[in-house]
């Protein structure tokens, strides 16, 4: 028996019970619609590297069901059972997500690169979780990066996690809206309009404000979207009382179509979503929805509620959620940053084609599963081993890769030589399938530990305490002080300089900021660069350290350059009396060559090993160390770059991590040669070196692992 048959059984009144039959009936045009929303999101996405706006359109939707499905319970006097409501919700909708998640996670270890896997084995668990929007707000990733291949294949989730915490707390909204009428004389609709109209407003508000100063975090921010709920639970409230003439609703379901499509095209999705430009894709579907059912042979709903678009509707969810892996392993596999049209016509075919099995075989057969729904018990176990089966692969591939980084080896060792396996006497004698280190999931986190703050007894200038850090904290009664200071290409010598430092007592105290260049105010390229350089001299003041080691030259992907500020700077401190060592910058890339490795799972592949213009040509800066006493210059370029070409991978290590960065595992490798060519240069201007660190390769298990010196994150 129907739901408005159930209602006369109970014996309502007969208001109430026209009220249910206003709310009730099946909307096969809307089907339609969700196919076409799909479908434009597909396609958007494959063909165009845009945003459509046919996500928005798939919130409206599922707002505007839900909505009409709790006014008529809360009409006909039936009970919410909001207990069992979330329950049984996430029991339809988790299946096809476990399926996708599982296939993904399969995908992602066949083929994609290892740096890849702890990201995607994290967003699983956050997808499964319905945490998804927020992981990838507070990481600020960029949604619509031109290149499609370096993002997550479960990125799409996004939204899914959206909708699933609004199906969490849209039904409390009904909820209030019972107290509301049962305590009142109030109607059911009128009170739910208030309520949804107020968390419109307040939303669509936050949502053009934070739009317009946090883009990128706005777009995943669920407070950004409850608007485009709200507005679905609007028009389900208002549909049954907008009935338009049959001569308006042909045109009006065509214009609001041609109108939907047009968004990708004509908006600047990128700049301005989710605020109210999101408006168009709404209100477009919003037009196609009321002008509802015409009956006229050229209606819009002749076309939407035909059998293959309600059967792609029906198919729209697990459409949307398999799409988006088989792009981006396309992508991943073809390296390319996006599908060319007959790649995308496949991707497309392949995709709909899945999306229709997983339909029949697995969303419908589940969702028609009546076992689980005889008992609320049963229904908890049917959510917990969905989530069980989901996430136990995800969490178990984490847990391994976080034993592989705690017993992974920190610097050079017999299995892992770097730098040393440049020497002319040296003789291989480690395992040769050891695995490259940094592992790949550390690649991301390679920044040097420069130690505790400074402490408060050296009296620190407070323009300078927040940057200014003791890299050698157990060194007291120093011999003499170095004062390591510049950038992320000074900063990322540290762990080369350290040990040279604690041979002879010495003390090291940074001063880095990524981004910024110890030369002069004109010279800076960031605002946060110039109170930093201001507070320089008063921390050299202060520290008044021996010696002051810093990048001397700079190089992008088209060469190496000498920086006249650089000069000047220089200048002003020799004439202080105090003595410079100059560090010549490495060479620079467009793209990471460890991702190259990684990606052609081949350290040694010959596209990985490139060349560099400032290869094999004079260091800019020598000629300023040989006209200054006071100034020192230490080349290391060809331990970085040996024979003029820089491969990713020197002896078992990656030697950056990005473009332009060492990797902490390679620098401790580089630590004999830079205390055998520090001590060299700084000889020249009469500073004496007492001692050579003692730096022999050792087993990877007698490898002490210092935790003050661990890296602390990228740069």
């Amino acid at each position: 028996m129907g739901e408005i048959g159930q209602e006369r059984k109970s014996g309502l009144d007969p208001a109430a019970v026209d009220q249910v039959a206003r709310y009730s009936g099946f909307r096969p045009e809307i089907q339609g619609l969700r196919a076409v929303a799909v479908f434009m999101v597909v396609s958007y996405h494959i063909f165009f590297g845009r945003v459509s706006g046919g996500v928005d359109i798939f919130l409206l939707i599922s707002a505007f069901f839900m909505t009409l499905s709790f006014v008529r319970k809360l009409e006909g006097g039936r009970p919410l059972q909001l207990g069992r409501y979330w329950l049984h919700t996430f029991k339809r909708l988790l299946p096809m997500a476990v399926v996708t998640v599982l296939g993904t996670l399969v995908l992602t270890a066949l083929f994609f690169p290892a740096n890849r896997f702890e990201e995607v084995t994290r967003q699983a668990v956050s997808t499964l979780t319905y945490t998804q929007n927020w992981a990838l707000a507070f990481t600020q990733v960029d949604y619509y990066a031109v290149d499609r291949s370096t993002a997550s294949p479960l990125q799409h989730f996004w939204s899914l996690s959206v909708q699933g915490q609004v199906f969490l707390t849209w039904p409390l909204i009904f909820g209030l809206a019972w107290l509301i009428t049962r305590r009142t004389r109030l109607r059911v609709v009128p009170v739910l309009a208030v309520l949804f109209g107020a968390v419109f407003t307040a939303s669509l508000i936050f949502s053009v404000i934070t739009t317009a100063e946090q883009q990128e975090f706005a777009y995943f921010d669920t407070r950004t979207r409850l608007w485009e709920f709200a507005l679905g639970s609007l028009l389900a409230l208002a549909i049954p009382y907008l009935n338009p003439p049959r001569w308006l609703r042909v045109p009006l379901g065509w214009a609001g179509l041609i109108s939907m499509i047009l968004v990708g095209f004509l908006v600047d999705v990128q700049g301005a979503f989710p605020g109210w430009i999101a408006l168009w894709p709404l209100l477009s579907a919003a037009a196609i929805m009321v002008a509802g059912q015409s009956g006229s042979p050229i209606g819009l709903d002749r076309i939407f509620a035909s059998r293959p678009l309600v059967k792609l509707g029906d198919a729209s969810y697990a459409l949307y959620l398999v799409h988006w892996p088989l792009l981006i392993t396309y992508l991943v596999l073809r390296e390319r940053p996006v599908a060319g049209p007959r790649s995308g016509v496949v991707l497309v075919l392949v995709s709909l084609g899945l999306a229709i099995l997983a339909t029949k075989f697995i969303e419908k057969p589940l969702k028609k599963w009546k076992w689980p729904e005889a008992t609320k018990p049963r229904l908890i176990g049917a959510v917990i081993l969905c989530l069980i089966i989901g996430l136990t692969p995800a969490l178990a591939w984490q847990q391994a890769m976080n034993r592989q980084v705690e017993t992974a080896p920190s610097g050079p060792n017999t299995d892992n030589p770097g730098a040393y396996s440049l020497a002319a006497d040296y003789q291989p004698t480690g395992n040769d399938d050891a695995p490259t280190i940094p592992l790949p999931q550390q690649l991301e986190a390679q920044a040097p530990n420069r130690g505790p703050a400074c402490p408060a007894e050296w009296n620190i200038p407070a323009e300078a305490q927040g940057l200014c850090t003791n890299a050698t904290p157990d060194v007291e009664n120093p011999e003499q002080t170095l004062l390591l200071i510049g950038n992320s290409h000074a900063e990322h010598w540290l762990d080369a300089i350290r040990p040279l430092a604690e041979a002879n007592n010495w003390r090291i105290v940074t001063y880095i900021n990524p981004g910024c260049y110890f030369t002069t105010e004109e010279d800076q390229r960031f605002d946060n660069c110039r109170p930093w350089l201001a507070a320089a001299d008063p921390l050299i003041e202060t520290v008044d350290p021996d010696m002051i080691v810093t990048q001397s030259t700079f190089t992008n992907a088209e060469g190496e350059f000498y920086k006249e500020p650089f000069a000047q700077r220089l200048q002003e401190l020799t004439d202080e009396g105090r003595r410079v060592v100059g560090i010549r910058d490495i060479p620079r890339f467009t793209e990471p060559g460890a991702d190259c490795a990684l990606q052609s799972r081949t350290d040694g592949a010959p596209e990985c090993t490139r060349g560099h213009p400032m290869l094999g040509q004079p260091d800019p800066a020598q000629p300023l160390a040989d006209a200054n006493p006071l100034f020192s210059e230490v080349d290391l370029v060809d331990q970085v770059c040996p024979d003029e070409k820089c491969p990713a991978v020197i002896g078992n290590m990656y030697v950056q991590w990005d473009s332009g960065h060492l990797t902490v595992p390679f620098t401790r490798s580089l630590a004999p040669v830079f205390a055998e060519r520090f001590t060299a240069a700084v000889a020249t201007d009469g500073v004496v070196v007492e001692e050579q660190p003692d730096l022999p390769l050792v087993e990877p298990g007698e490898l002490e692992k210092d935790p003050s010196m661990e890296p602390t994150g990228g740069q």
